[in-house]
């Protein structure tokens, strides 16, 4: 799908629901996605009904909303189809349904919920200022109760636990103590994510405390969200608001050397693939190419021979996550690969934790991730791991809902295993 947001046929709903009709038809010749996720599930039974039998043309508008309201975008599906472009069907699942998400929105309006979801950074510094009450506050049944009624997040849905400091606060309270080895010219400008930043912060401690020990300048490159939660609410001018500031900030960064780093698979994937076509800009394409999820850049230094791996404490066995938007940026098993360098024993799961930015933790799609996210929640405790891993944060809040247990960053397990 192209973003020609400037096109009257990209916002036609006659012209998405005809583009959505082809599709599902060339869908139910192939079925591949069979059970990949809630879309496919009821497109699949749909057409089966005898009042379709197969037959696209027969869907009704009710149908149609389903399948596009149980999309999550978790991306799986355009890695898994044969039929991507260049192929002469171009079918891009993913951003079909980004289309209808956004025309409907264009018709109706950003709703209350969308837009609580997508005010990370407000949410964050708000959160942040008040940490010891607002924690207390996202633990009290009564006030769960009244956000789930006011905004729609799930009374179940496990909130993150805000830090009372931020990881640009710490960075710049620590201005200085940055190295900068003699001869390395690499250097760093951290884009931390809204849930680095304002709460996971010792995921992002121990990744500049990474980049420092092998001798590599690293600065606060975070400006504001990545876009994505607004993207998903269908709120295309938050979106692109957000996508311009980041890529002003960090182009210039970028012009005086800096790569662009991010702990968070969602957000490397915006930089990467979204800013891009979104903006349609020299710059935007300047930062997504010199974007790296975290653990592909340690994995680059490796590869390059620039990474110190001089261990001080053996790490166990590790039952990570690879998220799927790691895999919608075919960037292989970075994580995992990092983990066995640091002389861990991995074991890979390949489970999605139906989150996928804010869907999951909706009122009324919640109880259906959790149900999704079963597979996830059992094989991650097996067998019986010292450390549960995921790069994706909000996988991280599944797994800690699911399981009782924390899971960890790969970089902060490897941080452990580097004596950090």
């Amino acid at each position: 799908m192209s973003y020609d947001f400037q096109s009257e046929h990209f916002w036609n709903p006659s012209a998405i629901e005809k583009e959505e009709r082809r599709v599902y038809d060339l869908c139910n010749g192939c079925r591949r996605c069979f059970n990949l996720c809630p879309s496919f599930t009821e497109l699949f039974n749909r057409l089966d009904e005898e009042r379709v039998d197969g037959d696209a043309e027969k869907l009704n508008a009710e149908d149609l909303k389903v399948v596009g309201d149980d999309c999550f975008q978790c991306k799986l599906c355009y890695n898994h189809c044969p039929y991507t472009p260049p192929h002469a069907w171009k079918i891009d699942f993913p951003r079909m349904m980004l289309r209808d998400k956004l025309v409907k929105t264009r018709q109706q309006g950003v709703s209350l919920q969308d837009k609580f979801l997508a005010e990370t950074d407000l949410i964050g510094r708000l959160a942040c200022w008040t940490a010891p009450l607002f924690n207390w506050l996202s633990r009290n049944g009564l006030h769960r109760l009244l956000m789930e009624k006011v905004v729609g997040i799930h009374r179940r849905w496990p909130l993150p636990a805000y830090s009372s400091q931020t990881l640009s606060g710490w960075m710049k309270q620590r201005r200085g103590a940055n190295v900068e080895a003699a001869g390395n010219k690499r250097k760093v400008a951290l884009f931390s994510t809204c849930s680095v930043n304002y709460s996971d912060v010792e995921t992002g401690k121990a990744l500049v405390l990474i980049l420092e020990k092998n001798g590599i300048e690293v600065v606060d490159g975070y400006k504001r969200c990545c876009g994505m939660p607004a993207l998903d609410g269908g709120d295309l001018k938050s979106a692109l608001r957000d996508a311009a500031e980041n890529v002003e900030f960090l182009s210039e960064k970028v012009r005086a050397g800096y790569d662009v780093v991010i702990p968070g698979p969602t957000c490397s994937y915006t930089f990467k693939q979204e800013y891009p076509l979104l903006l349609k800009s020299e710059d935007a394409r300047l930062v997504a190419e010199h974007t790296f999820d975290s653990c592909e850049y340690l994995m680059k230094l490796h590869q390059e021979g620039a990474l110190n791996t001089q261990f001080v404490s053996k790490l166990g066995t590790v039952s990570y996550q690879l998220s799927c938007h790691l895999k919608a940026q075919n960037l292989g098993y970075k994580s995992r690969d990092l983990l066995q360098l640091a002389g861990a024993r991995v074991q890979v799961v390949e489970r999605c934790s139906a989150v996928d930015g804010t869907w999951g933790m909706k009122q009324q799609y919640h109880d259906l991730s959790l149900k999704l996210s079963q597979p996830l929640l059992k094989e991650v405790q097996e067998p019986a791991p010292e450390f549960i891993a995921t790069d994706c944060p909000l996988s991280a809040l599944r797994i800690k809902q699911g399981t009782g247990r924390d899971a960890l960053h790969p970089v902060r397990i490897f941080a452990k295993a580097c004596g950090l």
